[in-house]
């Protein structure tokens, strides 16, 4: 029986290189590069460019109405512009002389020399007070003299004392008159702030009568 000669099987190697789209006639797209931002555009002629808004301007609140100099210079200062601040450290008659002693700590700690605090009690003595009073009364206001430490007085005495920068005042006790004397005496010797350390329905009665 003749044997029929099977036909050559083509593999896809041989069959040549494919049609690419040049060889189509068609030409392949250039690739686009990825946009980056757009510039901005420049004006166009005849037209002006973008304006810039102006900064805001800082305006002088209605109700401050700037003092208009006297026809010899800036008015004087008033009496309250001398006067010191206060503050009220709310304790009470037992711990009013510790709430004093913090304080003291709070202002040298923040830079006040010791020389410019001036420290008075309404009742018991402070114990550094007790303690120098031993050595006699020309030592103890000697030390008073030389305002090179923090002093401590009993308000009874306060009228002796100088004025100082700083007053704290511990209302620590004694009589009801003490305070009523004391803290109206204590807000003269006070340069710049007036500390006191106590009762404050007390001390606000007696500050709002006497100040």
């Amino acid at each position: 029986m003749p044997l029929i000669p099977e036909e050559p099987q083509i593999h896809e190697s041989a069959q040549g290189p494919r049609a690419t789209p040049a060889a189509s006639g068609r030409t392949a797209p250039t690739p686009r590069p990825v946009p980056g931002p757009r510039p901005a555009a420049p004006p166009r002629p005849g037209r002006p460019g973008p304006v810039r808004p102006a900064p805001p301007v800082q305006r002088t609140p209605r109700d401050v109405v700037p003092a208009k100099p006297g026809p010899s210079g800036p008015a004087a200062p008033t009496a309250t512009a001398a006067s010191p601040q206060v503050q009220l450290i709310p304790a009470t008659a037992e711990g009013a002389l510790d709430a004093a002693d913090e304080a003291v700590d709070l202002l040298l700690d923040s830079g006040r020399a010791p020389g410019d605090v001036l420290v008075l009690t309404t009742g018991a003595q402070h114990p550094w007070a007790e303690h120098e009073l031993t050595f006699g009364e020309a030592s103890y206001w000697a030390q008073h003299d030389a305002r090179d430490d923090v002093f401590y007085a009993d308000a009874s005495v306060a009228a002796r004392a100088a004025s100082r920068p700083v007053v704290v005042v511990a209302v620590n006790g004694g009589a009801a008159s003490a305070a009523a004397s004391a803290l109206p005496l204590a807000h003269t010797r006070a340069g710049a702030l007036l500390i006191v350390c106590g009762d404050p329905e007390q001390i606000n009665a007696v500050l709002g009568a006497g100040v």
